[in-house]
């Protein structure tokens, strides 16, 4: 399961809103690269087949399977402030991440 927070569940519905229609929930992926080998890729999208969806307070949310295995237990928040505002994770599988934060092992 993927857990949303309200002010993420928030942050997704403004953003889907502001696309017009052209979608309806954010897909997060988890993807090859970075220091550590493995990073997340997220983007607003549609919900497709065999996609794990989880919502929250209105907003949705979409993993593929094969990124479910990394992603599993993971809750999505959004910080807003002057540094460092947008999406965060707190992924417990997450065995080490790189110098900058920006890639992970697992």
């Amino acid at each position: 399961m993927i857990t949303i927070s309200d002010n993420a569940a928030r942050k997704i519905i403004e953003c889907v809103k502001q696309t017009g229609g052209e979608v309806d929930g954010l897909r997060i992926k988890v993807v090859g690269g970075g220091c550590s080998g493995l990073m997340y890729k997220m983007d607003l999208d549609c919900e497709r087949k065999g996609d794990k969806v989880f919502e929250h307070a209105g907003a949705r949310l979409y993993v593929d399977r094969k990124s479910y295995l990394y992603i599993n237990g993971t809750e999505v928040d959004y910080r807003d402030g002057l540094q460092n505002a947008g999406f965060s994770l707190s992924n417990p599988n997450v065995k080490r991440t790189c110098g900058c934060g920006e890639s992970f092992i697992v």
